[in-house]
């Protein structure tokens, strides 16, 4: 088993944003790294009115269509603003995503690590 680990901060803005690539969410630029996965979160800029969604998409089967699997939503100020995702396995061309919902664009601290099977 190997490790992988991405990390980076990004202004969020309506513009789904996928963090594995650092740009503009596209089906096109899946990820096939298999392994457990988690995303890791500083949410300490949010301020009341803010709403951002993270999303989790992946492929059921090799040659399928990318879905969204899991949607996480935060809401103005976090009482524990470092988040922690549950680990998901992924494989077959996934993606992970933060968009903001309402309220002001933030500068967001994230990382996503994965052990490779």
């Amino acid at each position: 088993m190997t490790a992988s680990y991405i990390e980076n901060t990004a202004t969020i803005t309506t513009a789904e944003v996928s963090l594995t690539t650092n740009t503009t969410y596209s089906t096109a630029n899946a990820q096939t790294t298999a392994g457990s996965t988690q995303v890791w979160l500083d949410l300490n800029a949010l301020a009341l009115g803010d709403q951002f969604a993270l999303v989790l998409y992946e492929k059921v089967k090799s040659g399928g269509t990318q879905r969204k699997v899991s949607v996480w939503n935060f809401a103005g100020p976090q009482s524990t603003p470092g988040w922690v995702s549950p680990a998901f396995l992924v494989r077959n061309g996934w993606d992970v995503t933060l968009k903001k919902l309402a309220g002001t664009d933030r500068s967001i601290d994230w990382s996503i690590r994965n052990i490779n099977v």
